[in-house]
């Protein structure tokens, strides 16, 4: 990769998805997000080992976590649910959607109609049987009307769920939607065993590759094999112990001193010198990971666009991904569709930094200058948020803006900043389709709506494009709605980011999936120690 220049994410080819293939066969093809792994040749080669412990340095995690799948909100968690339980479809590490608890589906030709076909035999931990009322009842925990779950936009046009048999679940949508099978394999559409009343949401009772021998929130959890545990090839390991530590610093050495054999997002200030050790190495993979700065648009001066558009012009793209980045990443053009998603736009002009027309739209807004803050915490971005915001408000100044920036605690900083601060930061790990990500952060409404941004054709097309089932026409309507959030958007993205992870040279895994951190952050049943 060049380090000293981002492609630009216009110049990346836009690709497809067999939309037929995806609705009637037994094994769905989702679209390959683009495998972006970069490692080293033997690491792939290995052939998968048995046994061992792997212990991991984590960033994410806070003492407030739930085992209530409804509040899932960080990797910690993220990685305990995709460890401990199983869903009804996976991404693969190629990108495709692929069978898990459910062995097929299928759909009525206007997609308004799925049936899951559930696998035969599956047992949670404690040996109950998978069946189709366990199924029913962790979809519905999060479509109650009380409900705050990040999954209930996306199951929102559920128009009935029923058990056809005991291995059978039959869904019907209000509207046809052509992606709807990829959506069951969001991290906290986990299956739940029923108890009669929905789900418990303290148990830990799963059908996935590890049981939990220790859950600490806020300090780590301690994972031990399920040696009953249904896929083959898969579950490799003994134990996995995964260890909280925010600090960066902190987590490098312990890196460095074997305290931990694997860590996620290094401070990549210090790379250049981990790389340098003998026995660790680092890697990266290209996917969907992007940075925001979120406006709220319904509180002044961001309910005016041409201030918007103004600090979108007042920040320079290619210096952060040089600067913060470190040349792990791409430029981004202010909406959250990356280059390996399906139906991104690859005509929409990049919007590069220009003090000048960031005074026109200041101009147009009635102003002569501005004067704001921006609440930061290094958290946000998990690397040099704060100074990230320092640069931005050096090249604001040159097109009148005063951005004051706040630094806020770590601490408590997804509870008390985002979605609540005018003006902060926050980062996505994306989701492998447009619909998915649109939905669950820019539809009007939405729990995650991080810039409370309300657009009505934008929200009459995406109704409309989930449902469309003509490639062309469907393209048209995506490539429509980046464009109004590239022009009318309350999101500035600087950048998209690679996934970048650390590990000593006993850490082995075959392809890894782009679509999220550490593999999809399913490495705890894919990955295996030498």
């Amino acid at each position: 990769m060049n380090k000293n220049k981002s492609p630009n994410l216009a110049s990346t080819l836009n690709t497809s998805i067999d939309r037929r293939r995806f609705l009637s066969g037994s094994l769905a093809t989702g679209a390959a997000l683009g495998a972006g792994s970069l490692m080293s040749g033997n690491v792939m080669a290995m052939s998968p080992q048995k046994g061992g412990t792997l212990r991991v340095g984590f960033t994410q995690g806070a003492t407030s976590d739930s085992t209530d799948p409804a509040t899932f909100n960080n990797d910690f968690m993220f990685t305990y649910a995709y460890g401990v339980f199983n869903n009804l479809t996976e991404i693969a590490p190629d990108g495709s959607l692929v069978p898990e608890l459910a062995q097929s589906w299928q759909a009525t030709p206007d997609a308004k109609t799925w049936t899951f076909n559930l696998r035969h035999g599956i047992q949670f931990h404690n040996g109950k049987e998978l069946n189709s009322q366990d199924v029913i009842a962790s979809i519905n925990h999060h479509r109650g009307e009380k409900s705050k779950s990040s999954a209930k936009p996306l199951l929102a046009d559920i128009a009935s769920i029923k058990a056809v048999d005991t291995y059978t679940v039959e869904i019907q949508l209000t509207g046809g939607n052509a992606d709807f099978p990829f959506i069951f394999s969001q991290y906290n559409l986990v299956i739940h065993p029923s108890n009669g009343n929905g789900i418990d949401t303290s148990s830990m009772n799963g059908t996935g590759a590890y049981k939990v021998k220790r859950f600490e929130p806020g300090v780590g959890a301690l994972y031990q094999r399920n040696e009953n545990y249904w896929k083959e090839g898969r579950a490799h390991l003994d134990e996995i112990e995964i260890i909280l530590i925010s600090d960066p610093a902190a987590r490098l050495n312990a890196l460095t001193t074997g305290e931990v054999d694997l860590i996620d997002r290094p401070d990549l200030k210090t790379l250049h010198l981990l790389k340098r050790r003998k026995g660790l190495r680092v890697e990266q993979t290209t996917g969907t990971k992007h940075y925001t700065l979120p406006m709220l648009s319904d509180v002044a001066p961001y309910n005016d666009n041409n201030v918007r558009q103004a600090l979108k012009y007042a920040i320079d793209r290619q210096e952060m991904v040089d600067k913060i980045l470190k040349g792990y990443g791409v430029v981004g053009n202010d909406h959250p569709i990356g280059p390996a998603m399906p139906f991104f736009n690859n005509e929409l002009k990049q919007r590069e930094y220009d003090a000048d027309k960031s005074r026109f739209y200041l101009k147009k807004a009635g102003l002569n200058k501005l004067d704001i803050k921006l609440n930061l915490a290094d958290s946000a971005w998990g690397n040099d948020t704060v100074n990230a915001g320092v640069l931005f408000s050096e090249t604001s100044a040159k097109a009148g803006i005063n951005i004051e920036v706040v630094r806020e605690p770590n601490d408590g900083y997804w509870s008390n900043v985002w979605l609540k601060k005018p003006f902060c930061a926050s980062y996505w790990g994306g989701r492998p389709t447009a619909d998915w990500m649109f939905t669950t952060a820019y539809a009007d409404g939405v729990s995650w709506n991080e810039s409370r941004w309300s657009h009505e054709k934008f929200n009459q097309l995406l109704v409309s494009a989930r449902s469309e089932l003509n490639q062309e026409r469907r393209r048209e309507m995506y490539f429509d709605m980046q464009s109004m959030v590239h022009d009318e958007g309350s999101t500035i993205i600087p950048m998209f980011g690679n996934y970048v992870i650390a590990m000593n040279d006993k850490v082995q895994h075959g392809q890894i999936a782009s679509n999220w951190d550490l593999d999809g952050l399913r490495f705890m049943e894919r990955w295996w120690v030498s």
